[in-house]
């Protein structure tokens, strides 16, 4: 499954000038935990969640935002951003189609996918997903076969 599938837009984004209030605000409002710091032309300079609002000191997001933020294309696998996430310890991570950031995935968006498990009533096939597939892999069978279960630790 690819990240487009599931990533989160649009992305609620800021300029670097925007004062700390104003990102403390932005990120209430919109019940968020982070929001990335864009230039003019709309390229991803940094990101600024909860933590740096309360962990650094500043008067604007770029005086706090975390720089050389992780990006990801649209095309990237979710088990390759899974991976990512985990590995670099991070929550969420920029979604790119050259240099426009077109989304955002965050662990919240590949935990709500482990939760939705599909299985074909026909040959037993699994599937992930929001909605079930249009038609089985293994056995041609339309979406129609697929009920959700659901899916056991260790995927």
């Amino acid at each position: 499954m690819k990240v487009r599938e599931i990533m989160t837009t649009p992305v609620i984004t800021a300029p670097a000038d925007m004062p700390v209030g104003d990102l403390a605000e932005l990120l209430a409002k919109h019940r968020i935990t982070a929001v990335p710091i864009v230039d003019d032309e709309g390229a991803v300079v940094g990101l600024v969640s909860e933590f740096d609002l309360m962990a650094r000191p500043g008067r604007c997001a770029a005086d706090v935002m975390t720089r050389g933020v992780i990006t990801v294309d649209q095309e990237t696998e979710v088990d390759d951003v899974r991976f990512l996430l985990v590995e670099r310890r991070i929550r969420r991570v920029p979604v790119m189609s050259g240099h426009t950031m077109v989304g955002i995935i965050s662990r919240s968006d590949i935990v709500r996918l482990m939760a939705l498990h599909w299985i074909c009533e026909a040959c037993g096939e699994s599937a992930r997903g929001d909605r079930p597939p249009q038609q089985c892999p293994r056995c041609a069978a339309p979406g129609e076969q697929f009920v959700q279960e659901p899916l056991h630790p260790g995927m």
